[in-house]
């Protein structure tokens, strides 16, 4: 049998599970860290979400009632510890009674001639008095039992009140904190139901501000013939569009030359009076005419004839 070899193969066998164990081992680790993280992730988001719901003045009187609770549970204990005291002191005003009754039976039987009923009554006030050397201890104990449950109640008691002072006064503070935010908020428009408000005006100035440039867009087109007026009785082209924009512009050059007639002649008669004993020239500007479409028409002297128009455009329905 090759020795070696089967040496060989065993080793072999032990690397293979050593590798396996560690292979096992990071697996696990990585596991565990992966979990680790999970929960903290966990927590923290946990954490967030309730202190976003945390209210501090329901977390003060939540703590107040707390301290309220303890200090009640003092004053039980205070009055546990008292009612004990008395039921002692009222066992030993009761062994005290009875070991002076012994004592003078004792006194009496001895009178009597009787020393077996003396011995009896005197060993019988003996036990008594241990109970009662006993009860004493006791009643020193919860003595001072009782005061230091009084004296840590009374503090106690002064530290709930400072809390109540100080949790109004907290309470107070974060309230007129919270309005006052509250206020800035809805002046700033910060706040959400300001901010919608805002949102909303901003929509129906943009729509106000479209439905005039629509407006503005669908007159021009209606002026240049591009769009057909339908409430104007009839149909328009373009050719008659044309003529009536030639039309409206004779009439504004009309408009103009009689302006500029009328300006000429009212410089006429400071001219005249500024050269006095010369001849008035006689004008020898044409008369007035109407002209065909009932307007007022001037002289070619008054204004120049290449003002005038060559010849006026035919209006709708001349049968031109």
């Amino acid at each position: 049998m090759n020795w070696a070899a089967l040496s060989a193969l065993l080793a072999a066998l032990d690397g293979r599970r050593d590798g396996r164990w560690a292979q096992g081992t990071k697996g696990t680790a990585a596991s565990m860290s992966v979990m680790k993280r999970v929960t903290l992730i966990f927590r923290s988001k946990a954490n967030k979400a309730l202190d976003k719901y945390e209210d501090p003045r329901e977390t003060l009187d939540y703590s107040y009632q707390r301290q309220l609770e303890m200090l009640q549970k003092v004053r039980r204990g205070v009055a546990d510890v008292a009612t004990s005291r008395k039921r002692v002191e009222l066992q030993m005003n009761q062994i005290q009674q009875q070991s002076n009754k012994l004592e003078k039976q004792a006194k009496d039987a001895l009178g009597a001639g009787r020393e077996d009923l003396a011995r009896e009554a005197l060993t019988r006030r003996s036990s008594a008095q241990t109970q009662l050397s006993d009860l004493q201890t006791q009643y020193a104990s919860l003595q001072a039992e009782e005061e230091k449950l009084t004296v840590a109640s009374q503090r106690l008691q002064s530290k709930v009140d400072a809390f109540r002072t100080r949790k109004e006064t907290i309470k107070a503070t974060y309230t007129a904190a919270e309005a006052q935010t509250r206020i800035n908020e809805a002046f700033s428009g910060i706040s959400e139901e300001m901010g919608d408000v805002g949102m909303a005006i901003q929509r129906a100035e943009d729509k106000t501000a479209q439905m005039q440039a629509r407006a503005g867009a669908i007159d021009e087109l209606l002026a240049s013939g591009a769009l057909e007026d339908v409430s104007g009785g009839g149909p328009r082209d373009d050719i008659q569009a044309e003529l009536d924009r030639m039309g409206a512009g004779n009439d504004v050059e009309l408009e103009l030359q009689k302006l500029k007639g009328e300006l000429g002649s009212g410089s006429t008669p400071e001219l005249e009076a500024g050269t006095p004993g010369q001849a008035q020239p006689q004008s020898t500007s044409a008369p007035r005419t109407a002209s065909s479409n009932g307007e007022q028409a001037f002289p070619a002297a008054d204004v120049g004839e290449s003002a005038l128009p060559s010849a006026e455009p035919p209006r709708a329905g001349d049968g031109t």
